[in-house]
């Protein structure tokens, strides 16, 4: 999936998290608890001219290495698992409530509100 860009043999380092920026190889300290944050120092140049489609990393050899950048995700496959999930899923359209009822919900919540209010006027 990967391709190698430049054959330039890294040797890591514990502790230490490898990076390509503007075709150079960067390393700087993981970030631990208590110990202040790591300053960023350059590695090797690769001398690569970057592409914004590619994602470029160092990869187990020490070398970069880039991948097709995924930009909006990725399509995926339907299963037999989801397409039964989807399928069990759908609902009737929900019937509307008549006039009747949406008024009494809407004086019931009209009441709440003004025993909140009153409630709140006490208080003082």
């Amino acid at each position: 999936m990967a391709e190698k860009v430049a054959k330039l043999g890294v040797a890591r380092e514990k502790d230490f998290m490898y990076y390509v920026k503007d075709g150079a190889v960067w390393k700087v300290q993981r970030k631990q608890p208590g110990v202040p944050k790591g300053r960023p120092e350059k590695v090797a140049d690769g001398g690569v001219q970057m592409d914004t489609n590619y994602i470029y990393f160092v990869d187990r050899d020490g070398d970069i290495a880039r991948a097709k950048r995924a930009i909006g995700g990725q399509k995926r496959k339907k299963t037999a698992r989801t397409a039964k999930r989807r399928g069990a899923t759908k609902k009737a359209p929900a019937k509307k409530a008549s006039k009747g009822k949406a008024k009494a919900k809407v004086k019931s919540a009209g009441k709440k509100i003004a025993k909140k209010a009153g409630k709140k006027k006490g208080r003082r």
